[in-house]
């Protein structure tokens, strides 16, 4: 298991963290999706041989958010 913390930009409520954890939530190899609204930071452990780090980010991206 890995875990990275990623900064990401334009979450600001509620919906920003639902919106977050259930799409990064939802692909394999991903077991923990925590989002830090206070620090505009992402927290995901994953299984590295299931899923990349690019994944990732472009399922963030996807949601309309801003990985910096």
């Amino acid at each position: 298991m890995e875990n990275i913390t990623l900064s990401v930009q334009g979450m600001s409520c509620g919906h920003c963290v639902n919106a977050i954890e259930g799409s990064v939530g939802q692909v394999d190899g991903v077991n923990q999706v925590n989002v830090k609204l206070d620090s505009a930071q992402v927290e995901v452990l994953f299984n590295e041989s299931q899923v990349s780090i690019d994944k990732i980010k472009e399922t963030i991206e996807d949601q309309g958010y801003e990985i910096e």
